[in-house]
């Protein structure tokens, strides 16, 4: 199967998609500086969706955006949370905000990137579940999803079609499409039966309710004092139990769970000049500054002001 040509065209009776008018204020060489990237989304968009053909690769960095990587012709390989994956075409690699990654292209071949500001959607009540999915590199494919795969790929399919039409309700389309794609993620992974290793079938769906409300509590309560303990006693586990299921469930453990989901609190709050740095540390959920620039620099490779900093950079080039 020829991947660039059966997404070429959105049907037999329409012409194919033009897919460089639509970009031609965007080189396609990402901006990244200090292991950070720049995101330039379209003029009045949360997206950028391009055809990549260029043999350019990127060190190591991480960006503010969800990231979709789609091989047409040839591989793609992509380093992230120490794995390296060589995406095959058909393949869909979705690399969740704020994942450090690096990107090797071949000398030859295409694929499509999508850069998506998903921020209106990680609002949405259930969402928590989506994330915790997402929460590191995910390889989407016939193998490791054999049963959505197809779905997923259509999605994208639309989603692109979408983005280089001028249609007047294109950007709601795109989120509404969006939101279809997590959803088709969140349960396909609340259906594998493998998803809690050595429990009983029966026990499966009464497990992932308990864990699914338990992600919920965290996202609504995470800048509160949350204890292992006090959470593992609302879900009726022992502290090792809750512990192991919770690390099966999310493929966290509980404690650095909780501060990934502060961080990703963090991360808005900075895009804030209103808010010191110690403001966003301490209603972001951390007891000090020292603990909030430590942990942040450990998960973002840069402090809190330098994230800031290279925000604000990103802000002031788009009002100009």
């Amino acid at each position: 199967m020829s991947y660039f040509s059966d997404i070429n065209t959105i049907s037999s009776n329409i012409a194919p998609v033009d897919y460089y008018s639509k970009n031609s204020d965007y080189t396609g060489k990402r901006n990244v500086s200090g292991g950070h990237e720049m995101v330039e989304y379209h003029e009045n968009t949360h997206h950028r969706i391009w055809l990549n053909e260029l043999a350019e690769s990127y060190e190591a960095h991480w960006h503010s955006a969800l990231e979709i990587i789609l091989p047409l012709e040839n591989t793609y390989t992509v380093i992230a949370h120490g794995d390296t994956i060589i995406l095959q075409p058909g393949e869909i690699l979705i690399v969740p905000p704020g994942e450090v990654h690096e990107l090797n292209a071949p000398a030859t071949g295409k694929r499509f990137i999508y850069i998506m500001n998903i921020s209106p959607l990680t609002k949405l009540k259930g969402f928590a579940r989506i994330a915790s999915i997402m929460s590191h590199s995910l390889l989407v494919s016939e193998i490791t999803h054999p049963n959505i795969y197809a779905d997923v790929y259509d999605l994208l399919v639309q989603i692109r079609n979408e983005y280089f039409s001028n249609h007047e309700f294109a950007e709601l389309t795109i989120q509404s499409l969006l939101l279809n794609l997590f959803v088709k993620l969140g349960e396909n992974h609340s259906q594998q039966e493998n998803v809690f290793t050595n429990t009983k079938p029966s026990k499966q769906k009464e497990y992932i309710q308990l864990f699914n409300d338990a992600l919920e509590y965290i996202d609504n309560h995470y800048t509160e004092d949350i204890s292992l303990d006090y959470i593992a006693g609302q879900t009726g586990f022992s502290k090792f139990h809750f512990s192991r299921l919770f690390k099966q469930y999310t493929g966290y453990n509980f404690s650095d769970y909780l501060c990934f989901r502060r961080i990703k609190e963090a991360e808005k709050k900075l895009e804030n000049p209103d808010y010191s740095i110690t403001d966003v540390a301490i209603s972001s959920g951390f007891a000090s500054i020292s603990t909030f620039n430590r942990l942040f620099k450990q998960q973002k490779g840069c402090t809190p002001s330098e994230y800031r900093k290279q925000n604000s950079r990103i802000v002031n080039k788009h009002l100009k």
